[in-house]
């Protein structure tokens, strides 16, 4: 049995959340044909609510990085920041002029300023409804599992770094302005090593799908890493084959170059 692990923004769909018509077609094929499918994405659980997506069907999630897995509706695996280190985060962020989104499996907590320039924090607030809500209404009861911010022209980011990487890893994203932070020791391969080893699935028979900079650690873990055309450089670098674009058959093209379907 194969594995296969898909990113999904850049990946399964644009920056607009439209998915091309061979993506669904190509990943019901890969199951029909006995491997199993699985969203992995940087996007906390809350935020992986699109029936568009979700409904070319996947027996899995690896949310937040690798930390939050969920396979068939069950929740197996959950790793979360602890209270004191959500304080820490919120109020060195504030003092430094770093407007932040808070990840959780269940909500996003956002920054009430700083986000003007940022059109993805609106669409959070569109598309997540009820579960996006102001930083000022985290109250500790809300697990939170890795969070992104914007740095600004006037944050003190080395301030930032320096407070939270002793346990927390950081991706900077291409132009060096949005930035995302994730548990210590924790990433997409992570993810797919703990799921894959509960269920008996070698490294040979690993799958990553992916075009961005939180995809190289998956993109190194698997057997076979296919990057999509309009990948990262240090993308298409980790992997063993570049596919075509998303809206070229990228994810149908790279599925078949491994016989997959």
């Amino acid at each position: 049995m194969n594995a296969v692990f898909f990113d999904i923004d850049g990946t399964i769909w644009d920056g607009k959340f439209d998915i091309s018509d061979s993506v669904g077609p190509a990943i019901r094929k890969l199951r029909e044909n006995g491997n199993l499918a699985f969203l992995c994405s940087g996007r906390a659980m809350s935020n992986i609510c699109s029936k568009e997506l979700l409904d070319i069907g996947f027996d899995g999630t690896i949310a937040a990085c690798g930390n939050h897995i969920e396979m068939n509706g069950e929740i197996l695996y959950e790793n979360s920041l602890s209270h004191d280190q959500v304080e820490l985060i919120i109020d060195v962020t504030k003092r430094c002029n770093m407007p932040i989104v808070l990840e959780g499996p269940f909500v996003h907590f956002i920054s009430s300023s700083g986000f003007e320039d940022d059109p993805y924090v609106d669409q959070l607030f569109e598309r997540l409804g009820d579960r996006a809500k102001l930083l000022d209404k985290y109250d500790g009861k809300e697990p939170i599992n890795k969070f992104s911010a914007d740095i600004l022209p006037d944050t003190d980011y080395d301030t930032i770094k320096n407070a939270v990487t002793p346990f927390m890893d950081i991706i900077m994203h291409e132009g060096n302005v949005i930035v995302e932070f994730i548990p210590k020791n924790t990433s997409k391969a992570t993810g797919i090593k703990w799921i894959c080893d509960k269920l008996g699935i070698e490294r040979d028979h690993i799958y990553a799908f992916g075009d961005s900079m939180n995809d190289i650690s998956m993109l190194k873990y698997a057997g076979h890493s296919v990057c999509m055309g309009g990948g990262a450089a240090e993308a298409k670098k980790a992997s063993e084959y570049v596919t075509a674009d998303l809206w070229d058959d990228g994810i149908k093209k790279g599925l078949e170059h491994y016989g997959l379907i």
